[in-house]
């Protein structure tokens, strides 16, 4: 057999085959050293701050905190609106053993209802079960006291406080002050548009109405923030750091409660307004509609069955009638339509009209009728003022035609928005010839006219714009702004005043025509005919005013109007402007009743009243800040 031949081993070549696979290796190891240093550099190192920023969100959190919501206050430094502790009684589901059972027994103890019992098991899901839920808000005295005897018996249930707006007067301004209530999602979307989400992070309520609504941008403030430090499961651990919210600005209106009180207690039980002005400034001294109601019901949630009472009262308790309700102004507007003819030479102070009781254009059958039967006689335009004298104004709305006591009566404001600190505002109805065409496709006839001259037709106002107007004639053109912000109060009392706002003032050609107008509402309380005489007999100031009586339906050729033979709701509405001390006005009323009947017989006494009560207890006791100097709001 033959021996296999061996090969001769190279060691050498052997030798250097390892080497250089180890040498490999070894750079191979180096590389993937050199990439996990490279890469623990850039970690460390290079996106330090942005992990650290990572890890600190995992256990720090941002918290929203509300502010405190601004007040506000009367003229006089009163409190009109305030935040107070609420009490809820709270349930922190993770910390009960048996949320059946505690339950139980908390309705028992507190008098939970089953509806709220429900409530609470609604809101509790999607809730961690370390947050608390509220099971009962606003709890009494009585219940505070009542668990906390009982709390050691129930772990896992406490109460908590927060703040919640309060108004202390109830229904004597509501329409005015308005409400605030839970912001929902219509709100919250009007909140996100206007890029506000993040301040209202940690609010609850929002302006609804009123005041409140109008100058939620003031009275709301700005969110402050607190870090707190968090667990794996997100509870709070302990705060870090706070940022205090800034508090909303408090806020002093012209009203002067005991006026507003003395109003509602004038108007009683009759459905109408009163809106008191201050005449050198157009501020609102007293803005009441009646029949009103609490807003504090609002606040905390208004039940089902109160809203319905309130949405379906055939009193219409939530229209604030002072901005909102739309009137014939009638005989009230006599005034302002004799200074427009004064102005535009349609008249002149002694032309004069003989009034037979009845009014007729030439080569038409239909008769207009003045309140009077058998007529006033001879009529010249103070005398038309003071009797209130309905022929005068028939004929002197014929001669100026519609667009001529359009395009005037516009001016005065009459037809829009007064500009007043509410939202809840209409702007009346001051016809023309292309609101007909719009409104009932129609063309304007003469005989739409006529009773425009005496405030009835398609004419239209409010009793703020009344108001409004009667402060114009005052101020001989100038019109100002009807306000309810007064100012703003700082910490120490004292008060910025905000200044007086103007509109475009009314201009005439001759300053003597307002005198002769004025004089005419002079003689209305204080002439042998005026109509305003015997509701401001014997009074301790020399007033004027107007009355007015607003038919609500038209009435036949040859019927007469008799109150006891037609529904309640159709009966003439009552109404008065009027101003005091003439010589240098201090205080313009508007009063309108709703289907009282005369104005010189309803509506001037309750103006009478309140006038009364305004010189002997208003005036002569003027707010502790008048005096402070007037400058821009902050």
């Amino acid at each position: 057999m033959a021996r296999k031949r061996q090969h001769i081993r190279d060691h050498s070549a052997e030798a250097n085959l390892f080497a250089r696979r180890a040498l490999i290796a070894m750079l191979i190891v180096i590389g993937m050293l050199a990439i996990v240093v490279s890469n623990l550099y850039v970690l460390q190192v290079k996106h330090h701050e942005d992990y650290q920023t990572r890890s600190n969100g995992n256990r720090i959190k941002v918290l929203p905190v509300a502010p405190n919501r601004g007040l506000i206050f009367d003229r006089n430094g009163i409190l009109l609106a305030e935040n107070r502790p609420v009490f809820s009684l709270e349930v922190i589901p993770e910390q009960i053993d048996d949320l059946n059972t505690t339950l139980d027994r908390l309705q028992r103890l507190m008098g939970i209802s089953d509806e709220e019992r429900q409530d609470f098991m609604d809101d509790l899901k999607g809730q961690r079960r370390f947050k608390p839920v509220a099971l009962r808000t606003q709890l009494s005295e009585d219940e505070v006291a009542r668990f906390s005897a009982h709390q050691h018996r129930f772990p896992g249930v406490s109460i908590e406080a927060r703040l919640s707006r309060h108004y202390p007067y109830g229904d004597t301004l509501t329409h005015m002050l308005g409400y605030v209530a839970k912001i929902n999602k219509k709100d919250m979307q009007k909140i996100s548009e206007a890029g506000e989400a993040d301040n209202y992070a940690a609010t609850h309520d929002i302006g609804k109405l009123g005041i409140e609504k109008y100058h939620e941008d003031i009275l709301h403030g700005e969110v402050g923030y607190q870090q707190v430090e968090v667990n794996s499961q997100g509870r709070i651990i302990r705060t870090l750091s706070v940022e205090p919210p800034v508090p909303g600005k408090d806020i002093v209106l012209n009203i002067d409660l005991r006026l507003q009180q003395a109003v509602q207690k004038t108007l009683e039980s009759q459905r109408g307004t009163v809106v008191v002005s201050d005449p050198n400034s157009g501020g609102v001294l007293a803005l009441y509609s009646n029949p009103s109601y609490d807003p504090n019901l609002f606040v905390h949630g208004i039940s089902s069955k109160n809203y319905s009472g309130l949405l379906n009262s055939p009193d219409r308790p939530l229209i604030n009638r002072a901005t909102q309700g739309q009137y014939p102004p009638a005989s009230t507007i006599k005034p302002h339509l004799a200074l427009v003819g004064l102005d535009s030479g349609t008249i002149d102070k002694q032309y004069t009209i003989n009034d037979t009781g009845r009014y007729r254009l030439p080569n038409v059958s239909h008769v207009w009728r003045d309140w009077r039967k058998w007529g006033h006689g001879k009529v010249n335009v103070t005398k038309a003022i003071e009797v209130s004298c309905d022929t005068f104004y028939y004929d002197l709305a014929y001669k100026l035609g519609i667009d001529k006591i359009n395009e005037t009566m516009t001016e005065f404001g009459f037809g829009d928005y007064t500009g007043i600190d509410l939202y809840e505002e209409s702007d009346g109805n001051m016809p023309s010839r292309g609101w007909k065409r719009a409104r009932f496709n129609q063309p304007w006839y003469i005989g739409d006219t006529i009773p425009v001259g005496i405030g009835q037709s398609f004419w239209t106002a409010t009793p703020i714009q009344l108001n409004q107007s009667v402060n114009t004639l005052i101020n001989h053109g100038t019109r100002y702004v009807p306000q309810l912000l007064r100012g703003f109060m700082y910490d120490d009392g004292s008060v910025a005043l905000e200044a007086p706002k103007t509109l475009r003032p009314y201009q005439v050609q001759s300053d003597k025509h307002w005198d002769t107008v004025l004089d005419g509402m002079w003689h209305v309380v204080n002439g042998s005919e005026g109509t305003g005489r015997k509701a401001f007999e014997d009074a301790n100031y020399v007033s004027a005013g107007k009355s007015g009586t607003a038919q609500l339906f038209s009435i036949g050729q040859n019927e007469s109007y008799q109150a006891d033979k037609v529904a309640e709701h159709l009966r003439d509405n009552a109404m008065y402007i009027g101003y005091a001390p003439y010589k240098d006005p201090q205080v313009n009323v508007t009063v309108v009743i709703e289907n009282a009947g005369g104005g010189s017989s309803n509506a001037a006494p309750v103006a009478r009243q309140i006038m009364d009560y305004y010189f002997e207890n208003i005036s002569a006791n003027p707010p502790a800040n008048q005096d402070t100097d007037q400058e821009a709001a902050p």
